[in-house]
């Protein structure tokens, strides 16, 4: 059942992804300046965004009336995993099903826009390549924002949504109540602090990847100039570092390691901090 949340997720992300291109997609705005262009192509009509929107809508629904409906007989319970805290929801009671569809999409979303900003803090000073031009597309202004002010951005608004969803979540009995303000903004605050570690599962995929194509010639793709770019940009700290021995470059192996070492360094130093906290 978590393999089929993790694809239900995915499927809708693609929805959400279709929702945005439409309005991105200067075709969908172009005027006709002669009057062969006023003509009807002879194709069927694309779908427009409220069709994606409807559809992500109708997908959050079904889903959970599904797991409403199958997760008591496999005896599944549906679990949340927000970094330091983890949350369960029974699957006999649709709207705890409900809730969990909607937030369970909503990490997914801000993973995605996490690694997005990640790209876009990282390669800040790309031009001409497209896959930083579809990462800056999809952020929008937010891409034009200070690097600082965007790295800082994940930790405000998952420290707010915190503070709205453990209201909801306490009043449906999932966490205790009469937990401290204070507390329950340091909750968010780890929170939001351990969405970062999710950045170390695509720096070793971008490093991987770079190692891999750095001697095996896998063609000019522009995603591989965009993977080589990106790992070129992260390995930047240890340019200095005495890591070429011949043609053999050990930096993205060395990378790969201290990312893990940090993020381990930093889930135990997160997972005390909650321990700590006046709940």
């Amino acid at each position: 059942m978590s393999l089929v949340d993790s694809i239900l997720n995915l499927a809708a992300l693609l929805l959400w992804l279709n929702w945005r291109s439409v309005r991105l997609d200067p075709m969908s705005k172009a005027v006709p300046a002669t009057l062969p262009g006023t003509l009807r192509r002879a194709v069927p009509k694309r779908l427009g965004r409220w069709h994606f929107l409807a559809a992500l809508f109708a997908l959050m629904l079904v889903r959970a009336w599904f797991y409403w409906q199958i997760g008591a007989a496999v005896n599944w319970a549906a679990r949340l995993n927000l970094g330091v805290i983890s949350i369960s929801f029974r699957s006999d009671f649709l709207d705890r099903m409900l809730l969990f569809s909607v937030v369970s999409f909503g990490v997914t979303l801000a993973v995605f826009y996490l690694w997005l900003l990640y790209f876009s803090a990282v390669n800040a000073r790309t031009t001409g390549d497209p896959f930083q031009k579809l990462v800056r597309l999809m952020l929008g202004r937010l891409d034009r924002w200070p690097c600082w002010i965007k790295l800082l951005l994940p930790l405000i608004i998952a420290t707010i949504c915190w503070l709205g969803l453990s209201l909801l979540l306490a009043h449906m009995g999932l966490v205790p109540t009469g937990i401290p303000l204070v507390a329950q903004l340091g909750q968010g605050a780890l929170i939001g602090l351990s969405a970062y570690l999710t950045w170390q599962f695509l720096i070793a995929t971008v490093l991987v990847l770079h190692l891999v194509n750095s001697y095996i010639y896998l063609g000019n793709h522009p995603l591989w100039n965009f993977i080589n770019l990106t790992a070129r940009q992260t390995l930047r700290p240890l340019r200095k570092l005495p890591l070429r021995v011949g043609k053999l470059d050990f930096s993205p192996v060395i990378g790969m390691i201290l990312v893990f070492l940090l993020a381990g360094a930093a889930q135990h130093g997160l997972a005390m901090l909650y321990s700590h906290l006046p709940l």
